[in-house]
């Protein structure tokens, strides 16, 4: 039977009507919703049934790290289906152990365990319990530009918007991190702004009580929050800190992790070694949906002969880890976390910086690697976000443009995958300078 285009279109017109009928979507009201119709996907771009393509400047969420469809994970995770497509936790597996094995491989010395979980969320939770268990203690301070997942004790640490509605875990206080461009400690050079952000935390710990204080959790560069750069010397002073008062660091990786600011780590660009790492997304580019806590020797032997309480049905499953295993070495294999790197500092920082210089409406661009955040700004010397109206608007003409963008507040998050070639970001970057020109007549 020969397929139309008619057909084609009424598939599209049928996801559609099916999600709006009978899915319910996350962080939105439903009534206006209408999501892109998404049917297939190669690297850096998907399409929907129709054929009309779309350059992936997203990530979907900031995940996709190695590209849709990269045939190394596809033919994994199907070679691991027809073998073994599920087992428990509690079994010993081999891809399981690989894949663990490839995780600590590219960790810090003296991380050496794994525990696998569904996704970031449950990560940052079973960290937190761990840090709790670990040092006897209770509170967890984390910042309020940050997000850390929609899970109970995840949500609360978490400081944007999202928080608020969901705080029903105990022992948690927020503080503010660096971010010079708005700075909260009246900064005007990133040393000033990383000296008052850590003596802000100081003074917090010392408040709260530093006997009391289980962990201090932070993004190692808060996404979502806007692609924060730390300032240099911040986070070895958080680790001192947290040193001095004898508090376990957790460094959520969930975002930043697995090559997307040009580094296995994000904390390898930093010299700071933290106690509990989590991670997810980029792992596996969320294939299949996992996530874990990659745990220091010291807190592991804490539960040599006590029980860990905490467990989930599919930790380390096999089609998940086949995929981590495949990833990683692809990763390595075709260079490809040193490609986001280079790409970065060669290619999409200089060409986000040519747009700021050309239009009023950008106040800063940030970043590193495939990590980066243009803020839009109504005026540049108040430094008044952007509406949302014209965000809205910025976001439509991106994607009548044939690209898809991710957009935080009054940012354009560029978050490709780490694959991206220069030619694709030169793509984005004339859709970016169009859409851009638009809104400088707006302000």
């Amino acid at each position: 039977m020969v397929t139309t285009a008619q057909q084609y279109t009424d598939l599209d017109a049928r996801a559609a009507e099916l999600d709006r009928s009978h899915v319910f979507h996350s962080w939105s009201a439903q009534a206006a919703l209408a999501p892109l119709v998404v049917a297939g996907g190669l690297g850096t771009r998907v399409w929907d049934h129709s054929g009309r393509s779309y350059l992936d400047f997203a990530s979907q969420l900031v995940n996709v790290n190695i590209g849709h469809q990269h045939p190394r994970l596809v033919e994994a995770i199907q070679e691991q289906a027809a073998t073994l497509a599920t087992i428990g936790p509690a079994t010993a597996n081999l891809t399981r152990g690989e894949a663990a094995r490839r995780i600590v491989a590219r960790a810090p010395e003296g991380m050496n365990k794994v525990f696998f979980t569904n996704g970031g969320a449950d990560a940052n939770e079973n960290a937190i319990r761990m840090a709790r268990l670990h040092t006897g203690r209770d509170k967890v301070i984390s910042t309020y530009r940050s997000y850390h997942g929609n899970t109970g004790a995840a949500i609360v640490s978490t400081g944007d918007w999202r928080r608020v509605s969901n705080e029903y875990a105990r022992g948690h206080v927020h503080v503010f991190g660096p971010y010079l461009y708005r700075s909260e400690f009246w900064s005007t050079t990133p040393e000033e702004e990383c000296e008052r952000a850590l003596r802000h935390l100081r003074r917090v710990i010392e408040c709260e009580g530093p006997a009391g204080i289980a962990a201090i959790l932070l993004e190692t560069v808060p996404g979502t929050a806007g692609v924060l750069v730390p300032p240099p010397g911040y986070l070895a002073g958080v680790r001192a800190l947290a040193d001095e008062f004898g508090i376990v660091l957790i460094l959520d990786e969930v975002m930043c992790g697995f090559g997307r600011t040009g580094e296995w780590f994000a904390f390898d660009a930093h010299g700071v070694v933290p106690d509990l790492v989590t991670f997810a997304k980029g792992v596996n580019s969320g294939y299949v949906p996992v996530g874990g806590v990659v745990i220091s020797d010291a807190i592991a032997s804490t539960f040599d002969d006590r029980v860990f309480p905490g467990g989930l049905t599919y930790s380390g499953h096999p089609l998940a880890a086949a995929s981590i295993v495949a990833s990683i070495d692809a990763m390595e294999e075709e260079g490809i976390v040193d490609h986001a790197r280079q790409l970065g500092a060669e290619v999409i920082g200089p060409g986000l910086a040519a747009l700021a210089n050309r239009h009023p409406v950008v106040g800063e661009v940030r970043g590193a690697g495939v990590f980066w955040a243009v803020e839009l700004v109504a005026d540049r010397s108040t430094r008044e976000p952007l509406s949302a109206a014209l965000m809205g608007r910025a976001k439509a003409e991106l994607l009548g443009r044939g690209l898809i963008p991710f957009i935080a507040d009054n940012r354009i998050h560029v978050v490709p995958p780490c694959v991206v070639t220069a030619d694709e970001v030169a793509e984005a970057l004339k859709a970016y300078d169009a859409v851009l020109t638009l809104l400088d007549e707006e302000i």
